[in-house]
């Protein structure tokens, strides 16, 4: 009998390691002997069970959070087991089986020691007792402990062969044991009858059980990390033996029935965890999905292999009476079980209790659960209802189900198991079902051949969509012949073929072989002989009579006649009229069937519709004639991509049948579904599973959610009517919340989902898997770099060869290949998929080659992130929280803007604004050099800065520059500018392992990388400030690289994060929450939430101690206080350079600074007089906040701000001024210290300044500067401005080649469905074509169908300048072609606008644009003498005032303002006003370089005063088909539009209208 110390010497050793699995009962014993040996002896066997633990275990599986893990559940399970034994070991016994949570342990005697074995080990379980009987665990459940004892005669027996091994105690003591155990309650200690007898009665206090023989005892007294919560397959399988059979006979049964088990397992990676024999007979516990035996269709391969088991042992070995199979899916506890020197790998859990009583309850049967039914996705004729029994600590095992195997109606082949959709078209495949139509039709009007092949991962849809193909080819009249094909088909010969001829022929409905026979005979008539029918008896069961012809063939001849005659019945079958074939699952059809497939569908026409699981999904590769046949003409290979996100929150609304979701469940759908229709399925079954959510019907009256949480909501009205469909008649609409209590960010995946990922985890090899453990911490988007970091122990020479075979697996994937994940649906011919490439080899190579310079980029990403997420589940918590400090460690020093944007936080200087225990808290230090670098350069320029003379007051009293010498020192200025930027540096080069990153600009490289994995990070290990300081940083970000749907994401984060926090007491830093109202105004802003957007900005400033003003009259105040100040500070400027306690400030100032510049942009978007004093206080005040920070760059560019603003607002001495300012300060200060961006940024205003003056060559110059460093920094936002600054200057020069160049650049990087705003500016600058030039880049229609489809746009609304512009040009167009009744609209619109824009240089050209709108409309009335023309000639007069005024701040439209206005002067009769009016506006074209206006103004000039003008209208005859602008040459003179006077006008051109 081995001691406890015996144990712990052992243990210190590697072999001691190893047997602490095995009892000392076997270690003891020579192995090396042959199986079913059998040994006898005599001892005392006690069996401890501890009640608790399945529910215990229960309770952590059903978790829907990750921060209950195996690991804890682990650690509560063996510190109770272990002190347990502890105990037995201290008194001698020997652990025999750990059976889930109970022990078997013996004490092995002579029989003359067994009277005082007894007492030892009663007094053992005395002392147990005192000590453990119950315990309370964390999570409030109590683990209590009951006790059985029972001794006397055993016997050992070890069963299996050289592969595996098991041992089994023999016995009556063994069932006494185990009857006494099931007696005990908690706390209580049992000894069976036999040992009551041998026991020192008189020493024990006891009483009787009530009908029973026993006795109760009266006293009342780094395994973690094999441990995990895994979703597996439970197989229980009782094996029943004759009444009259002895000892060897049943030693025998056991030997043979255990090795034939084990065959039938191991093929599908089953495992033997437990044998036992109990009072159920001889038990095994068989498990699939243990680590490293995962396989996609587990639950197939276990109903399989328990009719095998059942078939098998019931009819070789003939002692088992019955065989009885309990099959269970779900969530088990899978880990070592016991004490550190002596414990057990095991299974346990609600689901293998199940399993073991469906194997009681349900005898001679293959019984199964409903999650087991459910995951096979089996035909439902496999399968048997049974009647519900009740179960011993089962409460409702649900459905049971008796699994029949291949039955005879499937091997006649069976319908499609999908049934269509009650709500009608498949959502999210529209363009799979145009491409079926399409075909369907070509097939039935001229019997053109298609085959179309439809690859997608598991869960695509495919089934579904197959369904909806076959509905709507019944209902366009064909006969559709639709099967469904398993895996089990692959084994069978010919099985799909004979399914679908089956199908085709009409023998699924025969009941008997007669039938069939009669069917057959009528059906190949005239087809082959009556004496080849005897070939078809194995493949349709049939019985014709066995020819003299086919008797006298040999094996070799009947095959090739079966193919010849199976080949005539399938071409028969294919030639009939109409006929559609749909084969689901096509990846399953046998060897044999594909090639005579092949034979016939090559030469004959067909309409074959397939579906087939990717490649890389599958377990064997296509045959040869299956790839032929996907390499066939006739063949269309689709791959199904993943549904839009509005296409999953639609299905999601359809599943649940209401009309919206909350936001978090929209989130956690789109971005946990990854686009998969069956995982979001199953994420929405795992939900309604654990009463997460809640539903109610929609009132008439109810608020929606808020503006912000709906920000990005489309609730899906579509499917309002569906919903309502579904639901009874009266009954009101449901809406769908979310329970109070729950928060989704944390939900663990649903066993389901984590299968599928585990079963492709588990066909690696173990350095692959542990690549992707690892990379699964770092998050879906990960560097090389970051990963090798934090391999334990690996050489970079092993890291690139695991990389390399996970990317040929399609496993990971490079990030320069990330696009080709967003490929839409698309069809295409030729060899476009996987299921055409499966034989090229060849590639290989090429493709490795590829990857090895790719290794040099370091950056991948997760092809499937179901991976990622389970192999982030796997870590226990301890080991996952330590690699998340290390990764936070690592990422930090990277966690910063790019050089080329200047370095530095993405919230300016937010790491000044935490404090030190923050900082303390951090992983690493922060002394980037990229941080610093703005503060330096601010610290640089200071000095330069403060001798520069600064900007005069806009007072009169204060000397203001002459305009003239003005405008020569920003002209100057400019210049100067262009030089400097000449010898421009190049971009930084970007942190060596992001160098694969397709970036100029790395910042969305850094913000994927390095911000949001940090957020992560810092969740992951609990340090909640720091995760919320790197979820603002990361929203920043988003929104610096112009990202609004990402940032609002991350901001819901910090959101959630925030409520938290809340909860635990504890509270954020007063510029945290300023932040983040900060930017979630920006995100409102950028979204068209004009409104929230305000609100939020204004709550932002007051958190930040710069309150801005609610009314009127506070503004006004303020504004006299601000230019005070202004005043003030310039006069007593302080010049020491700014010290540590006012580096604490900045990042106070840069929030309120960008705070109010949101607000001098919201304010001057609204057409009150009142909100355009609140825009230019705004701009004023972050003119005072930046002269305040003493930071160069963050002044010049405050002060263009507000030359801006005062440019809108039509004050042009103040725009000079600040303008001047801005430029000379340019010229003195270091631009690149902000880096690449603030040199961008001022170049667009530079550009837009110098053509606002008119200086269009400079203008242009600047511009292109402006674009060439916009390039290098990829921002749409700041890009899509500058293009369009330049492509006016280029315009009005009449340099239409570099127009057209300039536009096309503008098309691409405005091509997004979210770039609205930038598209307005692409077709308003078509539209500019098309009417001032005469030449076409898009059609007026094309423009015209832009403005109708987007003109309620929120984002579009917002901009009312440009809205105007495109309004006044579609009015004008339709005024010039005399199309009145279209012209009304858009002028309306136009006229309402006009109020609500500004002096910009775009509303100005918009403005002038309606003046002629106005000139037009005075012509018409004039020429029909209409009463009206009074009026309309006040308007024209009135807007002509305005406009010229507007144009103060944009004299580069003064030309086009003088022609309309000698135009209109001219049709009033007044000449002279008429001519000094052309004669101003030829003037300002020498002054401008207005080569465009210059020559339309001579046109009209000619033709109003010299008759010599055009033949006629060359605009006017050529529209609406006007040339492209690429045919445009400098040389060629375009068309241009002739504005003629009234055709009625003579002498008195004006009859009762005075000038």
């Amino acid at each position: 009998m081995s001691c406890a110390w015996v144990r712990r010497s052992k243990h210190c050793s590697e072999l001691g390691e190893v047997a602490a699995y095995v009892s000392d009962l076997i270690l003891s014993e020579d192995l090396r002997h042959e199986a079913r040996c059998v040994q006898n002896f005599h001892g005392v066997l006690l069996f401890a069970d501890v009640s608790g633990f399945t529910a215990l275990t229960e309770k952590f599986s059903q978790s829907v959070s990750l921060e209950r893990g195996a690991d804890e559940l682990t650690q509560t399970l063996n510190d109770y087991m272990g002190d347990i034994v502890e105990e037995l070991l201290g008194f001698g016994g020997d652990i025999l089986k750990f059976a889930g949570d109970a022990v078997l342990v013996l004490w092995r005697v002579r029989e003359t020691q067994l009277r005082d074995t007894i007492s030892l080990v009663l007094q053992c379980c005395r002392q147990i007792q005192e000590k453990y009987s119950v315990r309370d665990t964390d999570v409030g459940l109590k683990l209590r402990l009951k006790i059985g004892i029972s001794a006397g005669h055993m016997s050992l027996l070890t069963v299996g062969d050289r592969k595996e091994q098991h041992f089994l105690i023999l016995g009556k003591a063994v069932g006494e044991v185990w009857q006494a155990q099931n007696l005990a309650s908690a706390s209580d200690i049992i000894l069976s009858a036999s040992s009551w007898e041998l026991c020192n009665q008189s020493q024990v206090k006891s009483k009787r059980v009530k009908g029973q023989g026993a006795v109760k005892i009266d006293d009342r007294q780094p395994l973690a990390c094999l441990s995990e919560l895994r979703p597996v397959t439970c197989l229980f399988v009782k094996l029943q033996f004759a009444a009259k059979v002895n000892l060897t006979q049943i030693c025998k049964a056991i030997q043979d029935s255990s090795v034939l088990i084990s065959e039938i397992l191991r093929p599908h990676k089953g495992e033997i965890n437990k044998i036992s024999m109990f009072d159920k007979g001889c038990t095994l516990l068989c498990v699939f999905g243990l680590p490293g035996g995962k396989l996609p269709c587990e639950s197939v391969c276990a109903l399989e292999s328990a009719i095998k088991i059942s078939t098998a042992c019931s009819g070789r070995l003939g002692k088992i009476e019955a065989v009885s199979v309990g099959v269970t899916s779900g969530t088990a506890f899978c880990g070592v079980v016991g004490h550190r020197v002596r414990h057990e790998y095991t299974v346990m859990g609600q689901k293998v209790n199940l399993a073991a009583r469906l194997m009681e309850h349900y005898p001679g049967l293959v019984s199964c659960d409903a999650a087991t039914y459910a995951a096979s996705r089996l035909p439902r004729s496999y399968f048997k209802e049974l009647p519900k029994a009740q179960m011993k600590g089962v409460g409702d095992p649900g459905t049971v189900y008796q699994y029949l195997g291949m039955s005879q109606k499937l091997i006649f082949g069976l319908d499609l198991m999908e049934e269509r959709s009650e709500y009608g078209p498949l959502l999210g495949r529209e363009k799979e079902i145009a491409l079926f139509e399409s075909a369907l039709k070509a097939y039935g009007t001229c019997r053109e051949s298609s085959i179309l092949a439809f690859e997608g991962v598991l869960g695509s849809g495919k089934s579904h969509l197959l369904t909806e193909l076959a509905s709507l080819g019944q209902a366009a009249g064909h006969r559709v012949v639709a099967v469904e094909l398993t895996e089990l088909n692959l084994k069978q010969v010919y099985s799909a073929l004979r399914m679908v001829l089956a199908m085709a022929l009409g023998l699924q409905a025969c009941q008997s072989c007669s039938a069939r026979q009669l069917v057959l005979q009528a059906k190949l008539q005239g087809l082959m002989a009556e004496s080849s029918y005897c070939l078809l008896n194995d493949i349709f069961l049939v019985k014709f009579p066995l020819s003299t012809a086919v008797s006298q063939m040999s094996g070799t001849q009947r095959q090739m006649e079966l193919e010849l005659v199976l080949k005539k019945v399938l071409q028969k079958t294919v030639e009939e009229d109409g006929v559609v074939f749909v084969i689901d699952n096509a990846h399953c059809i046998d060897s044999p069937s594909w090639s005579l497939m092949w034979s016939v569908l090559r030469d004959v026409s067909i309409f074959m519709v397939m579906s087939f699981t990717a490649s890389h999904c599958r377990r064997q590769r296509l045959c040869q004639a299956a790839v032929d046949i996907l390499k066939l003409p006739k063949t269309s290979c689709v791959r199904l991509g993943e549904l839009k996100p509005s296409a999953v929150v639609q299905k999601a609304c359809q599943a649940l049948g209401v009309v919206s979701l909350p936001q978090d469940l929209e989130t956690l759908l789109t971005q946990r579904s990854y686009g998969i229709p069956y995982y979001c399925e199953e994420l929405l079954r795992y939900l309604l599973g654990h009463d997460m959510l809640l539903f109610h019907p929609l009132g008439k009256d109810e608020k929606r959610e808020d503006k912000w949480e709906s920000l990005f909501t489309s609730v899906m009205e579509a499917s309002t009517t569906a919903a309502a469909r579904s639901s009874s008649a009266g009954k009101d609409r449901r809406v769908c919340t979310m329970r109070p209590d729950v928060t989704l960010q944390n939900t663990v995946l649903p066993p389901t989902l984590k299968g599928i990922a585990l079963a492709e985890l588990d066909s690696m090899k173990p350095s692959e898997q542990m690549v992707l453990k690892c990379a699964a911490i770092l998050g879906p988007l990960f560097s090389t770099e970051l990963l090798f970091h934090i391999l334990p122990g690996w050489s970079r020479a092993k890291l690139n060869k695991a990389l390399n075979a996970l990317v040929r697996c399609n496993i990971l994937k490079w990030l320069n290949a990330a696009k080709g994940a967003e490929e839409s649906s698309v069809p295409t011919e030729g060899s476009g998929t996987s299921l055409e490439e499966e034989s090229d080899a060849q590639k290989s190579s090429v493709e490795e080659s590829k990857q090895r310079a790719r290794l040099e980029s370091g950056v991948l990403a997760f092809c499937a992130p179901l991976l990622q997420e389970a192999a982030y589940e796997l870590w226990p918590k301890g080991q996952r929280v330590a690699l998340h400090h290390k990764c936070a460690a690592f990422l930090e020093r990277h966690a910063h803007k790019c050089q080329c944007c200047g370095g530095g936080d993405f919230v300016a200087f937010h790491r000044l604004a935490l404090g030190s225990t923050q900082e303390a808290e951090s992983c690493e230090e922060h002394g980037s050099d990229c941080y610093w670098r703005s503060w330096e350069a601010s610290l640089a320029t200071s000095e330069e800065m403060k001798s520069d003379e600064l900007p005069a007051s806009t007072d009169a009293s204060s000397g203001v520059p002459k305009e003239k010498s003005c405008l020569e020192e920003i002209f100057r200025a400019a210049k100067q500018f262009l030089a400097k930027t000449e010898w421009m540096p190049k971009v930084p080069s970007k942190t060596h392992w992001m160098q694969g990153v397709e970036y100029s600009c790395s910042c969305k490289a850094i913000v994927d990388l390095v911000l949001v994995p940090l957020a992560q990070h810092y969740m992951a290990v609990g340090n909640d400030a720091r995760a919320f300081y790197y979820l603002l940083e990361g929203a920043a970000a988003y929104l610096h690289v112009s990202d609004n749907y990402l940032a609002f994401q991350n901001l819901k984060k910090a959101e959630v994060l925030r409520t938290l926090v809340a909860k635990k007491r504890n509270a954020l830093a007063c510029f945290e929450e300023a932040t983040l109202l900060s930017l979630k105004g920006e995100v409102c802003y950028h979204m068209g939430q004009t409104e929230l957007a305000t609100t939020t900005i204004r709550k932002a400033l007051s958190l930040l101690k710069r309150k801005f003003p609610m009314t009127s009259t506070g503004a006004t105040l303020q504004l006299v206080l601000e230019k005070s100040e202004h005043a003030s500070r310039k006069k007593n400027r302080d010049s020491s350079v700014p010290q540590e306690a006012g580096r604490q400030r900045l990042p106070w100032l840069f929030r309120q600074s960008h705070c109010l510049s949101l607000l001098r942009q919201l304010f001057s978007l609204e057409s009150a007089a009142g909100s355009r004093r609140l825009s230019r206080l705004a701009a004023l005040m972050k003119v005072n906040t930046a002269e305040e920070s003493e930071d160069a760059s963050h002044v010049l560019l405050s002060y263009l701000e507000y030359a801006l603003c005062c440019q809108n607002l039509g004050c042009r001495e103040e725009w000079l001024q600040y303008g001047r300012a801005a430029v000379q300060l340019s010229a003195e200060v270091q631009l690149f210290g902000g880096g690449v961006l603030n040199t961008a940024s001022f170049a667009q205003a530079l550009s837009h300044l110098t053509l606002s003056l008119g200086n269009l060559p400079l203008s242009v110059d600047v511009g292109y500067r402006a674009e060439r460093l916009c390039m290098e920094l990829q921002k749409p936002d700041l890009g899509y401005m500058v293009l369009r600054t330049l492509f006016t200057a280029l315009f009005l020069q009449m340099r239409y080649p570099e127009c057209e160049a300039v536009l096309r650049r503008l098309e691409k990087q405005v091509s997004g469905a979210d770039e609205i705003v930038g598209q307005a500016c692409f077709f308003s600058c078509c539209l500019d074509l098309l009417l001032d030039a005469g030449w076409q880049y898009k059609s007026f229609e094309e423009c015209r169908r832009f403005v109708e489809q987007n003109e309620a746009n929120c984002l579009l609304q917002a901009q009312s300048s440009i809205l105007l512009g495109l309004y006044s040009s579609l009015a004008l167009w339709f005024a010039r072609l005399g199309q009145w009744d279209n012209f009304q609209k858009p002028f309306e619109k136009a006229k309402r606008l006009l109020k609500s824009t500004g002096a910009c240089l775009v509303a100005s050209q918009a403005c002038s644009r309606l003046l002629e709108c106005h000139s037009l409309v005075l012509k018409k009335d004039m020429e029909h003498g209409s009463w009206r023309a009074r009026e309309s000639c006040r308007r024209a007069l009135r807007l002509a005032k305005e406009v010229f005024s507007r144009c103060s701040t944009s004299p580069v439209f003064y030309p086009r303002v003088y022609h309309l206005k000698a135009y209109i002067f001219l049709m009033l009769g007044n000449e002279e006003q008429s001519l000094l009016c052309l004669n101003q506006g030829l003037q300002a074209c020498e002054d401008h370089g207005n080569l465009l206006e210059k020559t339309w103004l001579e046109m009209s000039t000619e033709c109003w005063f010299t008759g010599k003008g055009p033949q006629g209208d060359l605009w006017l005859k050529t529209a609406p088909h006007f040339p492209h602008l690429n045919q445009a040459k400098p040389e060629v003179c375009s068309s241009r539009y002739l504005l003629k006077l009234p055709a009625l006008q003579r002498e008195d051109s004006s009859p009762g209208i005075k000038f």
